[in-house]
């Protein structure tokens, strides 16, 4: 369901697995390009026959709480959530659901595959909270803390629960700066013992041979963990409203209803807040989930402003195998839709308009951990969205932060900083393959293709525009530095 990342402290080297979506050896450090599209598995990471836990609750830990809202007399918690850190008057970008806190653990052995003993085994797990040095901040917290890092002004709508995994997140999301508005509804009594009240947690295990198993209690439940939201609150109206980006993903149809995600889509469109969607590999499964799922898949489609997929997730909600004429049937399907991004792995990535193609090739870069790479690339797009950047930088930019986040430890706080990504930048060593993008672009009936490339002779060849990348960076560099330096002034 959600991204799972890796601390910098974890107690052994942690690898994003290369293929299988469980069970994995450990990777070794390469020369490789970013961005990376996700693995192939079929659907979410986690739901895997490895816990086969449907119809079971594990329970959170909740001594040492600290409450975010006050006691009923009852032992429930009456959640009076307000935004957090930096107010709503100036967002850039408000991400949609999808908070989690990831626990990365090692463990002598892997679950059993029975249902009772891989229940017995994470009851166990569950009983005391793991030390502290192995959670991270998760899911659509990597997109806002790498936002928020290139100086964006950033909100998280979702639920937290009222407990210590709860209180983590947000000393986490505000130590960075960012805003966190609860869903709850004020006067809402919400039962501190309910599994469905309690924070999301992805537990990551580690055995000695450095295989992975992945659990999260959404994965267990017939309907989405946080189903008791139906409404959008007043103050969750205020920040989509306020804010410039409301950002929606895939996962977080594993935590609010459609039709609540319809709601927030809804009532942005209607207030004028652009709509980021990045449907990732929960995208196959939705088109082909229930009625309700389908139908706001296509509404999302349809009135985002930005789309944000790998080529492989714009062929299977297309059926076309070129990416560049697959984002162009997502153009021409969408109502509101002004770019499609196809994130194009180790090549690097596309942006897509109705009058214009541009391409940039990835930077190459030593991998250490492609976990929360796409949540930086789109904080990146984002930020040339806000500030009206050119394309084609926009795209570099985005390779950038990307990369830099895989030169890392995983996610969360072990995002990209901008100092890393204006290092990498500085470099501008990228993967030209003259070859593979003009037979991409050939033939194309578009009225401007912009291409990235590390030197230019004569700007122009044939029916592509050359950009070169030391343009790109010189001009990016004092944007990135002035924005950084603005927001920690507004901050």
């Amino acid at each position: 369901m959600h991204n799972y990342t890796v601390t910098l402290k974890s107690p052994l080297p942690y690898h994003a697995p290369p293929s299988h979506p469980i069970f994995s050896l450990p990777l070794n450090p390469r020369q490789f390009v970013l961005p990376l599209s996700p693995h192939k598995t079929g659907g979410s990471i986690y739901h895997n026959p490895v816990f086969i836990c449907k119809g079971t609750q594990l329970s959170v830990p909740s001594h040492g709480s600290a409450s975010l809202g006050p006691s009923n007399g009852n032992g429930a918690a009456v959640h009076d959530w307000k935004v957090r850190s930096v107010g709503i008057e100036n967002i850039d970008v408000a991400t949609l659901g999808n908070l989690c806190v990831d626990i990365v653990l090692n463990v002598p052995k892997l679950p059993p595959r029975s249902r009772e003993a891989s229940f017995a085994y994470m009851q166990e797990l569950s009983k005391s909270p793991p030390d502290k040095k192995y959670w991270e901040a998760g899911g659509n917290c990597n997109m806002a803390i790498a936002a928020a890092r290139l100086g964006l002004h950033c909100a998280t709508i979702g639920h937290v629960g009222d407990e210590i995994y709860g209180q983590f997140l947000l000393d986490v999301l505000r130590e960075e700066g960012i805003s966190m508005v609860g869903m709850s509804e004020d006067g809402d009594i919400v039962d501190s013992s309910n599994a469905s009240y309690e924070t999301l947690l992805c537990w990551v295990l580690v055995d000695p041979l450095q295989r992975h198993g992945f659990c999260s209690r959404a994965d267990f439940c017939k309907d989405p963990a946080f189903s008791w939201m139906t409404k959008l609150t007043e103050e969750v109206k205020m920040a989509i409203k306020q804010s410039k980006i409301l950002f929606c993903n895939g996962y977080g149809f594993d935590e609010l209803s459609p039709a609540l995600i319809m709601l927030a889509l809804d009532y942005a469109v209607e207030v004028g807040t652009s709509v980021f969607f990045d449907p990732g590999p929960r995208g196959k499964s939705l088109l082909t989930g229930t009625p309700e799922e389908r139908q706001a898949l296509s509404h999302l489609l349809k009135m985002s402003d930005v789309l944000l997929l790998t080529s492989d997730e714009a062929e299977s909600l297309t059926g076309i195998g070129n990416p560049i004429l697959a984002g162009q049937e997502l153009l021409k399907n969408g109502i509101r839709t002004k770019w499609v991004i196809i994130k194009m792995g180790s090549r690097g990535s596309i942006l897509v308009t109705m009058s214009s193609i541009s391409c940039a090739p990835a930077f190459k870069v030593n991998v250490i951990d492609t976990v929360g790479c796409g949540d930086s690339f789109v904080a990146a797009i984002a930020f040339g969205y806000i500030h009206n950047i050119p394309l084609v930088n926009t795209l570099a930019i985005a390779n950038a932060v990307g990369a830099a986040t895989a030169m890392g430890c995983g996610a969360g706080r072990n995002v990209a900083t901008l100092e890393k990504v204006i290092e990498l930048m500085r470099a501008s060593n990228i993967n030209e393959d003259d070859e593979f993008w003009n037979e991409l672009v050939k033939d194309m009936d578009t009225g401007v293709i912009t291409f990235l490339s590390k030197m230019v002779i004569n700007g122009r060849n044939n029916h592509v525009n050359h950009v070169a990348l030391q343009k790109v960076v010189s001009e990016l560099l004092p944007k990135l530095k002035d924005n950084r330096l603005e927001g920690k002034v507004a901050s």
